[in-house]
């Protein structure tokens, strides 16, 4: 959809913003980064058997290559933004795993740290900035705050995601967790059409719940069939996802072109 005519302030903070428009697109992209984050992070630590400490390293490693280049333009670039979304989730993935499996924190307490991780994140923003952005991104301190709000909203999303899945959590299994959590992200929409609550927040909240919803989608590819998966092999899946969630990002990137401001606004 093309993007109308805007007055001179929301004209230039669209033009200078540094992430995509939040659209129906967005969010199903999203989905695909954050299966993909799962399924890639266990091919990495399970599959490869580098471990969750070794795989964490790998992808901190890959996000701050990524980010490098995310930070480095000036404008938004479709794909280097999507590779930065990815990497938090394969980050997030070992991370979360590391903190339930290795340190043995277990499922609750790795989401309590986490959940308190993610409000100090944002109260410090909202602290320093003075308002907690989420689609007019256009300065570095913003653009920090955001990127890390991110990477610790996706850890917390993965420990969530296996706490409703995993016998020791809510015991809900697979299909029924993605159900959960796409109930919830059906209930924050709805409550952004029919509220008033701010849509920072209901951002923000849609974007944690994402990362559970690709966490058990990711899951259910991937595990055993007596575990409730369909035992696809995560290689495969990861690199099947891959796919879609470029297709996506093209088609996105096509319809963003068609703006009166795609050339001053876009970066390739």
């Amino acid at each position: 959809m093309a993007v109308k005519k805007l007055p001179g302030k929301e004209q230039r903070d669209y033009i200078m913003s540094k992430v995509p428009e939040v659209t129906l697109m967005f969010w199903i992209i999203k989905i695909f980064a954050t299966t993909l984050g799962e399924t890639g992070g266990d091919a990495v630590t399970m599959t490869w058997k580098l471990g969750y400490a070794v795989g964490s390293l790998i992808f901190l490693a890959f996000f701050f290559v990524t980010l490098a280049a995310q930070v480095s333009f000036k404008r938004y670039h479709p794909f280097f933004y999507w590779a930065v979304v990815v990497a938090t989730t394969t980050v997030g993935t070992t991370m979360s795993d590391y903190f339930d499996r290795t340190l043995g924190l277990g499922y609750v307490k790795s989401s309590i740290i986490l959940f308190c991780g993610v409000l100090i994140v944002l109260f410090i923003w909202r602290t320093v900035a003075g308002k907690i952005q989420f689609e007019h991104i256009t300065s570095r301190r913003d653009e920090v705050f955001y990127w890390l709000t991110i990477l610790v909203s996706n850890t917390l999303g993965t420990a969530l995601g296996d706490f409703a899945a995993d016998d020791t959590g809510l015991d809900l299994g697979f299909e029924r967790g993605a159900l959960l959590f796409a109930g919830l992200i059906v209930l924050v929409a709805a409550l952004h059409y029919f509220t008033k609550i701010s849509d920072s927040i209901l951002f923000w909240a849609a974007y944690v719940l994402t990362r559970p919803l690709g966490a058990t989608l990711g899951d259910t590819l991937t595990k055993p069939h007596e575990d409730g998966g369909l035992e696809l092999g995560r290689i495969t899946a990861s690199a099947a996802i891959a796919v879609l969630m470029i297709v996506g990002v093209v088609i996105a990137y096509r319809r963003e072109g068609k703006s009166p401001y795609a050339s001053d606004r876009l970066q390739v």
